[in-house]
């Protein structure tokens, strides 16, 4: 990728999420000096679209996802393509063919996991061999938490030579001031993921928290040891775990593959985590009877989704239809400026066999289903185009094993920040 024009492309820009990626990296490259790029259907709808946030694109690319000559085009020119365009279980396939065909890293937000255990089956030899990293799910739904697993999985190694066993991570959200807004919510994205696993034709994948794992014993073990949980349940301090937010089926299916990816390279046997999570709801005593309720709502709804997608296929179909009716339109969010007024942070609370604990705290900010999640998604392009910064190995990867920690403080500039105690 040595001769590439431009270090990242934004597929996509126009989008809500999109043009968060896009007001990101113009923010960057002015203090990096990284070149990057808009790309969409329509050139004169971007500039007209970025510049209504105030965004001024250094070029605009013609690319659609339904043109494989121009995605080809597009793909050659850079060293890494974002992929804004969601859904993508009908749109992302010609995308990722194109950046391996041209030799361009990929990176999408995807928590559509059937479509994305198919692209790894699909792609990962060739992605291997191209040198390509493929790394869907790089966002808000997998990123801190990914990220933070590694971190302390690599604590462990380092202060006691031991890997840890279990692993538990607790969300926590503070909206901004003033009554919560129905546009408040996780993400038009998000239920437009879930709406595409309950309709797909691999729907069982789903609830599988091995999904993405290909070797079967590991997949066997993982399912045993860490099956994926909608109960409420309580923590320290009386707080009420609830399912996580804003999908409980995603994240697990993105954490395990990492330590299998990395023992692969070893050719060693996989650290197989009990790994557990959920959104935190705070609250004093008087509290507790509605903390529950409010989180046996959320249990009842997975619970639901789940029970759809091992159903037939013509009853997930006519669900997922239903469910496509009454969503509100891609365009939708939150305006700008609350979407700025959320805090957000996890803590992340790991074992090993023999007792000894290693403690991670995520802090950040912004919505997590915009302005955080392309910050985050900003930084990885970056950190992925740079020769060196990230870690040698290729094909279909989850973000903590494509993105390494050696640079884990890049995301500090994003709004991430860690800490291992």
């Amino acid at each position: 990728m040595a001769e590439r024009e431009l270090d990242v492309i934004v597929l996509g820009a126009t989008g809500v999420t999109g043009r968060r990626v896009a007001e990101y990296l113009a923010e960057r490259a002015a203090e990096t000096g990284a070149r990057w790029a808009a790309a969409g259907r329509d050139a004169t709808r971007l500039e007209r679209v970025l510049g209504e946030e105030g965004v001024s694109a250094p070029e605009t690319i013609v690319a659609d996802v339904s043109d494989p000559a121009s995605l080809g085009a597009m793909a050659s020119r850079t060293r890494v393509v974002l992929n804004l365009v969601g859904p993508y279980t009908p749109t992302a396939r010609p995308v990722i063919d194109a950046c391996v065909a041209a030799g361009a890293h990929y990176a999408d937000l995807s928590g559509e996991i059937p479509f994305v255990r198919r692209i790894v089956d699909d792609f990962d030899a060739r992605a291997s061999d191209a040198g390509v990293k493929i790394v869907q799910v790089c966002g808000f739904e997998s990123v801190p938490a990914d990220l933070a697993v590694v971190l302390a999985t690599e604590a462990a190694r380092e202060r006691w030579g031991e890997a840890l066993t279990e692993a538990d991570l607790h969300l926590w959200l503070t909206g901004p001031p003033g009554m919560p807004r129905p546009s408040d919510s996780g993400g038009v994205a998000s239920a437009q993921s879930l709406v595409e696993m309950v309709g797909d034709e691999d729907s069982s994948t789903m609830t599988d928290p091995a999904a993405l794992i290909t070797d079967g014993a590991t997949a066997a073990e993982v399912r045993r040891r860490s099956p994926i949980s909608v109960r409420p349940r309580s923590a320290d301090g009386g707080a009420v775990v609830a399912p996580m937010f804003p999908s409980p089926f995603i994240p697990p299916a993105v954490t395990h593959p990492t330590p299998a990816l990395l023992a692969a390279e070893r050719a060693a046997r996989p650290e197989i985590v009990r790994y557990r999570e959920g959104l935190v709801i705070r609250g004093g005593t008087a509290s507790t009877p509605l903390r529950y309720a409010a989180a046996g709502a959320l249990s009842g709804t997975h619970a639901a989704l789940a029970r759809v997608a091992g159903a037939q296929t013509r009853v997930r179909r006519r669900f997922s239809s239903a469910l496509r009716a009454v969503l509100p339109s891609s365009g939708s969010s939150p305006p700008v400026d609350r979407q700025a007024g959320w805090r957000w942070g996890m803590s992340l609370e790991t074992r090993t066999a023999a007792g000894k604990e290693v403690r991670v705290e995520v802090d950040s900010e912004g919505h997590i289903g915009y302005l955080a999640t392309g910050r985050i998604l900003g930084e990885a392009g970056l950190l992925l185009a740079e020769p060196g910064a990230t870690p040698e190995r290729a094909g279909c990867l989850t973000p903590a094993t494509a993105l390494g920690t050696d640079n884990v403080e890049r995301f500090v500039r994003a709004r991430l920040r860690f800490t291992v105690a």
